[in-house]
């Protein structure tokens, strides 16, 4: 145990330490103060308002004045969107302005700077025309009459084609019918002025005869949206008219063309600094939205927040808040002092963007405790190299370390992109992807596998065909007459008769002493877990029967299939670990492997035995007894100073300060872990055999691609078979070898990793640190 007192301590084996703190601010330097903790993103403010609703708390006008300009930025956005205007976001520019700017306006003053002329232009062309020569005969015939002229007279309009027919009715009602109504179709759709949708248009002449009928229909064309337009009656008028709508027409189109041409341009002007206004209004509403969470003291005029931080933090935050006490000229510092809590910290792991993929693959299973031994740490390599192990080809390797230096050459630029869903799994990933393939590209070499085909790359076969002739492997068979061959499997097993059996027995023994060296892990990391915690117990009786028990069967199994890989022998592993159980005391004959074998077993058996027993009973009657030797003859519940002694017990048998020891409940709790231990150390065992069966199942795979598709169509002399098949050969290649498979192949080290490994040590019920950060602000949707 000396050794691994003295092994250095490792700075991402357990998560930061940190501190809960308590700030005092003024009111004056509270945003600023909050700001600069943002730009920081050190601290996790704790929610000290939660009995409070969202409209009772202190800066709820300023969240709600936030919102609405994030509202009107929407606008911007939507607007830009429906112009089909191409702007530039320009994140770093140098222009910086608050929210009471952005508020009344002024932001518009700079983009429509360098539109001054055209829009002076746009208004003298439209308005240098003189009044007394505006005035055109549809607005003179608008005028009031002197006279009323008798006879036969009309009014024209247009309509919306839906309600075509009830107006007729309508009109044909009121006049008693005494008009004459025509209409006719207005051609395309018109935006409806009211509605903003296109609609279809009616144009209608009514003709009556009178005042009265004329004061009715007028009545009913207001009542039912029509727009009527006075013509006059006589021809040359009408004429004279047509002719000035005309005019006016194309006046109209010119000036829209100069209006829509001055929306798009303003609109790309605001468009460059949009992401700077809304990167920066989604900051100040972050910033309430903290403030919210702090308790407010009316009578001190200040803010009072808690929350934790790194204890490594500490003199970086003090710092933060020195420079946002000067910069708010308050004349009051801001308390920064650390508290006591009886709570269990968040937990923090300091990552980067290569360790960043790993940790997340940890805590998608659950967020380690405070200070629990962290999986991730060794995941960056057992977890790559279990993927290997599966997906072994170096060819596919190859394939695998392309993609993925594609992703890690062009992060900077992917990094600054919206990428798509699976797209943004993989540039998450990259480095992952990279240690995947270098592992694949390694265990490809050790199986000697490129796309299924074997190379002689580290020297000549240890074999030689019985007869002359190679191709006579098949039925004749090998024999060996060279040293083995130096690195990986010989490539002459390929296409031999016992090629399929000898690297069955190859992986499939592999997987074991894979399996067994990973549980084996597992279970050492649970003592360092026991051992930093305080906690004897764990270590006399969780952590000692562990790993007797699992290396009595299994890590003696994986003894003797090396044992039997040095010594070349031809015992059957299945009939020793089968009359191990069976039949202790009988004669191993053949099956020895060594001198001693049967009494070791016999030793080891008796270890296995003896320690189930050992993991569940003592531990839950120490714990008892614990308990009432503390506790003894009192009735009253426990008092606040007593807590923290409660820390040092073990996991196992951690319980709400404030309930009762429950033995029952400690019992079961014990037997329920030492039974799924027992238990799962078979499950689990023979769970790593999947390493050989996808491992196997990917190069028969591989190699039906290469035989069936790639040589098939090879042996036909015609161009377009060989090209077809070299094109189907790549397909199947890409997406069920290099797509389907590595997604299986990854699913699979995922399971051995939540399941087989990490349940020896790891709880994972803690929560994240997840400090107040402005970071996070650009992915966030509104």
């Amino acid at each position: 145990m000396k050794f691994f007192n003295d092994l250095p301590p490792m700075d991402h084996f357990r998560s930061e330490n940190m501190s809960l703190v308590q700030l005092i601010m003024p009111v004056e330097s509270a945003q600023h103060a909050v700001s600069y903790l943002g730009e920081l993103g050190l601290l996790q403010f704790k929610d000290l308002n939660g009995d409070k609703s969202p409209f009772q708390r202190t800066f709820v006008n300023q969240v709600k004045r936030c919102s609405e300009m994030s509202r009107k930025l929407r606008f911007f956005a939507d607007q830009i969107s429906k112009a089909g205007v191409t702007t530039y976001p320009n994140p770093d520019s140098e222009e910086v302005i608050d929210l009471e700017q952005l508020e009344a306006g002024r932001f518009l003053g700079s983009a429509q700077n360098h539109l001054v002329m055209a829009e002076t232009e746009l208004v003298e062309n439209t308005y240098s025309i003189k009044n007394e020569d505006r005035l055109s005969l549809l607005e003179q015939s608008m005028q009031p009459e002197p006279s009323k002229k008798a006879g036969l007279r009309f009014i024209s309009g247009i309509i919306c084609k839906s309600k075509e027919l009830i107006f007729e009715r309508m009109l044909f009602r009121a006049t008693r019918g005494n008009m004459f109504f025509n209409q006719a179709p207005a051609g395309e759709q018109v935006m409806d002025p009211v509605s903003g949708e296109m609609v279809h248009k009616t144009v209608f002449v009514v003709f009556f005869s009178g005042d009265q009928a004329r004061s009715k229909i007028l009545k009913i064309c207001q009542a039912f949206g029509a727009n009527c337009y006075p013509v006059p009656e006589e021809n040359n008028k009408q004429k004279q008219l047509t002719h000035e709508v005309s005019l006016r027409l194309s006046e109209l189109e010119a000036t829209l063309d100069a209006g829509t041409c001055h929306r798009n341009k303003a609109l790309a002007s605001i468009g460059s600094q949009l992401w700077n206004w809304t990167i920066m209004v989604k900051k100040e509403k972050s910033v309430y939205d903290t403030l919210n969470m702090l308790n407010f003291d009316v009578t001190k005029k200040c803010l009072v927040g808690e929350g934790w931080c790194p204890t490594f933090a500490k003199p970086q935050i003090k710092e933060a808040l020195h420079q946002a006490t000067i910069h708010s000229n308050s004349q009051v510092g801001i308390i920064f002092h650390d508290m006591d809590s009886s709570e269990s910290p968040p937990t923090y792991f300091r990552t980067n963007r290569f360790t960043n993929a790993f940790q997340e693959i940890v805590d998608a299973y659950g967020v380690a405790r405070f200070q629990e031994a962290n999986p991730a740490v060794y995941s960056v390599i057992t977890f790559p190299f279990l993927f290997a192990v599966m997906f072994g080809d170096w060819g596919h390797g190859l394939c695998l370390l392309f993609g993925s230096l594609v992703l890690i050459l062009r992060e900077k630029k992917l990094g600054s992109q919206k990428l798509g869903s699976f797209m943004e799994i993989a540039f998450g990933g990259r480095y992952v992807l990279l240690l995947m393939a270098f592992f694949s590209i390694y265990c490809g070499l050790i199986y000697n596998e490129f796309f299924s085909i074997p190379f002689y790359i580290f020297g000549e076969s240890a074999y030689k065909c019985r007869s002359t002739d190679c191709s006579d492997a098949q039925t004749a068979g090998l024999i060996k007459f060279r040293d083995p061959y130096p690195f990986g499997v010989d490539p002459k097993w390929r296409g031999s008769r016992s090629e399929l059996p000898f690297l069955n027995s190859l992986k499939m023994k592999m997987s074991i002493l894979l399996g067994v060296c990973q549980m084996n892990l597992g279970i050492i990391l649970s003592y360092f877990d026991a051992k930093f915690h305080g906690n004897p117990l764990d270590i006399q009786y969780q952590f000692i029967p562990q790993i007797i028990f699992l290396n009595s069967l299994f890590g003696y199994l994986a003894l003797l299939i090396v044992i039997k890989w040095c010594t070349g022998s031809q015992a059957d592993l299945y009939h020793v670990m089968i009359y191990m159980f069976l039949d202790p005391f009988g004669n191993l004959g053949e099956n020895q492997l060594f001198w001693g074998q049967k009494e070791l077993q016999m030793l080891l058996l008796i270890l296995a035995v003896v320690a189930v027993p050992w993991m569940l009973f003592p531990k839950p009657f120490i714990l008892k007894k614990q308990h009432t030797e503390r506790f003894q003859g009192r009735t009253y519940g426990f008092l606040g100073t007593s807590e923290m002694d409660l820390d040092h017990e073990p996991d196992s048998a951690r319980h709400q300060h404030q309930e009762d020891f429950n033995f029952s409940e400690i019992f079961v709790h014990q037997m329920i872990h030492s039974i799924e231990f027992v238990l799962g150390a078979v499950s689990n065992t023979a769970s790593y055999l999947r390493l050989w069966a996808l491992s196997l199942a990917h190069s028969e795979l591989s190699t039906v691609f290469y035989e069936k598709l790639l040589l098939l169509a090879w042996g036909y002399d015609s161009i377009i078979i060989r090209i077809a098949g070299l094109a189907v050969f790549a397909f199947a290649t890409t997406f069920i070898l290099l797509m389907m498979e590595t997604l299986s192949a990854f699913l699979h080290a995922l399971r051995l990793h939540w399941v087989e490994f990490m349940n020896k040590f790891y709880h994972g019920d803690g929560y994240k640190f997840k400090p107040f950060s402005f970071k996070a602000l650009a992915d966030e949707e509104d």
